[in-house]
């Protein structure tokens, strides 16, 4: 009868508490941490980012794919110890991934510090926060798929800008050393210098437009 209630427990993503009277076991508490709304969130934006979400956690296997099932999780790692974490983002690795670990703890220091990115969460500890090249300052996972949005609209823009610099002078510097002078087109050193100034007049405001990129 225990038995059966802590299996059911452990399906449903709780942890079961037995309480004993000397060796009789008189009653099964099932406890469990509430799946937040943000994180359901975050693991959404993150499949729309075609992004694959992994968890890597201490708790039992029945537990952790409770949890994945219900957010949406694509991998689980379950009965992962300490000292194993480090390791298991080698793993990934290895698969030809890059890797964004996210964490808090003393435990994930070594993890953080492994992946091709490591996010702390600035409410950790400073073990965490340390080894992190990224840290959040609020508490919540959506910022994760945030960073991810707007690395993306940052490289795009450093992308555009470059053409912008470059095709302004791919243009203009070939005009000012005469090449098209026999056709009678010379570009004056002033209009040069008017177009070298505009380029990075556009520059900037280019630059400026990632405040409207959608994160």
């Amino acid at each position: 009868m225990l038995q059966t209630a802590i299996d059911r427990a452990a399906a449903r993503g709780q942890s079961a508490i037995t309480m004993v009277d000397g060796t009789t076991p008189l009653a099964v508490f099932a406890v469990a941490d509430a799946v937040r709304d943000e994180s359901r969130e975050a693991v959404q934006r993150l499949h729309e980012q075609q992004v694959e979400v992994i968890m890597m956690t201490g708790d039992a296997h029945a537990v952790a794919n409770a949890v994945a099932t219900d957010l949406g999780i694509d991998t689980v790692f379950a009965e992962v110890l300490p000292d194993q974490k480090a390791s298991k983002v080698k793993e990934v690795q290895q698969q030809g991934k890059r890797v964004a670990m996210v964490g808090d703890g003393v435990n994930d220091a070594p993890a953080l510090v492994t992946a091709d990115v490591g996010i702390a969460i600035g409410a950790g500890t400073d073990v965490a926060v340390e080894a992190g090249d990224v840290v959040l300052v609020r508490n919540d996972p959506r910022d994760v798929p945030r960073i991810i949005a707007l690395s993306k609209a940052t490289y795009r823009k450093m992308i555009q800008n470059l053409w912008w610099a470059a095709g302004y002078n791919v243009f203009a510097i070939p005009l000012a050393a005469g090449v098209l002078a026999p056709w009678g087109i010379v570009l004056p050193a002033a209009m040069g210098a008017v177009l070298m100034s505009l380029s990075t007049v556009i520059v900037a405001i280019n630059a400026q437009l990632l405040r409207r990129a959608r994160i």
